[in-house]
């Protein structure tokens, strides 16, 4: 071989060996750039649970005490500082870039809208949070991975109930940055706005920022709202039901009353209220007592007067099922009942609330007042989409098809302070078991 071809290849392998190193350390630095981006984003994601938990959650009412209030504009100002670092953060980002399907803009917009909910909430401008929280809805679904199965609305609302009015769907839940009882509507069941407060003011024998599981009935021209709170004053504590009304479903509902619609004092309270109409136009009302003195937790059924606001004159409560199955640990609650082709479907919610072993079973009864007959096992659980589904609601759509509302946890960010989100399913029934549909 002459001088010259060994001198060109000498030349080529260096070449080449340079190309590799260069294409090693570019590897290496992406790798490190991609690890660095991917932290950035757990963190994130993490910062926004805990800031859309202050959003959609916290209650920031008047009534708070002076040391809850302190706390919560606390929380709510350290957090405000935590998202404005990570807006500055994501400023040094590549907007287009994806991390794990997830859009850099669009974590900017989640982020800065519930930024601006944060800014309101501690500024008291409720309606103004409300408005920033709907704005950016469907950015923040994006950031938890927006996909078949998962959440159609990307803020806390555990204990869902879905009213449907014609077209359009309202849902209820547990108390929110809102107020006592938070609302949101949709006409398509996919895009959900807030709505607001339904229940401004509680009556003065129930605590300021505890009251959840609402639940609606129409009655004529009317609607009443269900829901639990917890008795006020020297000696309170105790958890117990109530009912206020309105002339429209998204409020403000008004409560009148100067004691709970119904407590169960020696079964520890009752909450989870949930009303049922038969076919004949007769309503009951299910719910839950605690258990205490060695009894288990409980479902239970009265007939409800004819406005709703009351139990029917000569009526008692009716005991319709017990945590008997080993699935629910002790606890059954959330009950919601319906009528389908003669049979009468008592769901409910089972285990612990704040865990990924919470599901949702259902019994099959002989009408509005039992006797129940449980499944041994649930029909909803964890999934790959959700963790400890429960707070389940039964409706229907304007097509007739059969949905269940319920709220879950995204996986990975099970218990509190992460949230709970609502999902949708579909119900089949065509054979004696209800069938939920995959999202």
């Amino acid at each position: 071989m002459d001088r010259g071809r060994l001198l060109r290849r000498v030349v080529l392998a260096v070449v080449l060996s340079a190309v590799v190193a260069a294409s090693v350390v570019t590897d290496v630095q992406a790798h490190t750039r991609a690890r660095r981006e991917h932290q950035a984003l757990v963190t994130t994601r993490a910062l926004l649970a805990k800031a859309r938990f202050l959003v959609s959650s916290a209650t920031y009412a008047q009534g708070l005490d002076g040391g809850k209030l302190k706390g919560l504009q606390a929380s709510v100002a350290a957090t405000v500082g935590q998202v404005d670092t990570m807006e500055q953060a994501l400023n040094a980002s590549n907007k287009s870039a994806y991390i794990q399907g997830v859009d850099i803009g669009m974590l900017h917009t989640c982020l800065g809208g519930v930024n601006s909910a944060l800014q309101d909430i501690k500024a008291g401008e409720s309606s103004s949070a409300t408005t920033a929280i709907s704005g950016v809805s469907a950015a923040c679904l994006g950031v938890d991975g927006d996909s078949t199965g998962g959440p159609v609305y990307a803020f806390d609302f555990p204990d869902p109930f879905i009213l449907r009015l014609g077209g359009t769907y309202y849902g209820y839940a547990t108390n929110s940055a809102e107020g006592n009882i938070q609302i949101i509507s949709s006409n398509n069941l996919t895009q959900w706005t807030a709505v607001g407060n339904a229940l401004p003011r509680l009556p003065t024998w129930a605590a300021s920022g505890g009251t959840w599981a609402p639940s609606v009935l129409q009655v004529g021209g009317s609607y009443v709202l269900y829901y639990s709170a917890v008795v006020a004053g020297s000696g309170g504590g105790e958890e117990c039901i109530s009912a206020a009304t309105s002339v429209s479903p998204t409020g403000p509902f008004v409560d009148q009353s100067t004691a709970p619609l119904e407590c169960q004092s020696q079964l520890d309270g009752s909450i989870d209220p949930s009303p049922f109409t038969a076919a004949n136009g007769t309503s009951y009302l299910q719910w839950k007592s605690n258990g205490a003195y060695g009894e288990p937790a409980e479902l239970w059924s009265e007939q409800l007067s004819a406005s709703g606001t009351g139990f029917a004159s000569g009526t008692a409560p009716t005991a319709l099922l017990a945590a008997t199955k080993s699935w629910e640990d002790g606890v059954v609650e959330a009950p919601d009942l319906v009528q389908i082709n003669d049979r009468y479907y008592l769901f409910y919610s089972g285990n612990d609330w704040n865990s990924a072993n919470y599901a949702v079973g259902v019994a099959l009864c002989n009408g509005p007042l039992g006797p129940c007959d449980t499944l041994d096992s649930p029909i909803l659980q964890s999934g790959s989409s959700m963790a400890g589904p429960g707070g389940e609601t039964i409706f229907t759509d304007a097509s007739g098809t059969e949905w269940m509302g319920f709220d879950a946890w995204l996986p990975g960010s099970v218990s509190y302070p992460h949230s709970r989100e609502l999902y949708l399913r579909q119900l089949t029934f065509s054979g004696p078991t209800p069938v939920v549909q995959p999202g």
